[in-house]
């Protein structure tokens, strides 16, 4: 009777190094931990691989690389430097822009 109820429950299957990977970076983007445990099964890495594929990215407060590089033409038309605080802020980049602009 033993040997029918493990015949019957499906094994769980390690995760691919690609799934890993893969997972691994959602986890950066959107700044979670990655569970051990799911990392242990395929289909649970896959179902979380699913579910943080749908969920937006954390915003960051860093520029863009478009203010980053709009400010930089600004300064050197100016004979400025950009503050390095204003790298560090996306507000403040934005007010340095629109305080320096033509």
């Amino acid at each position: 009777m033993s040997t029918t109820k493990t015949l019957d429950r499906p094994q769980a299957l390690t995760a691919t190094e690609k799934q890993l990977i893969f997972a691994r970076k959602l986890a950066l983007k959107n700044q979670v931990i990655l569970p051990w445990v799911v990392q242990q099964d395929r289909r649970a890495l896959s179902q979380w691989i699913d579910a943080q594929s749908r969920m937006m990215p954390v915003a960051s407060d860093y520029p863009t690389s478009k203010q980053v590089s709009f400010a930089e033409r600004l300064a050197r038309a100016k004979r400025r430097s950009v503050p390095d605080e204003c790298f560090r802020s996306r507000e403040l980049m934005s007010r340095w822009i629109d305080s320096n602009r033509f």
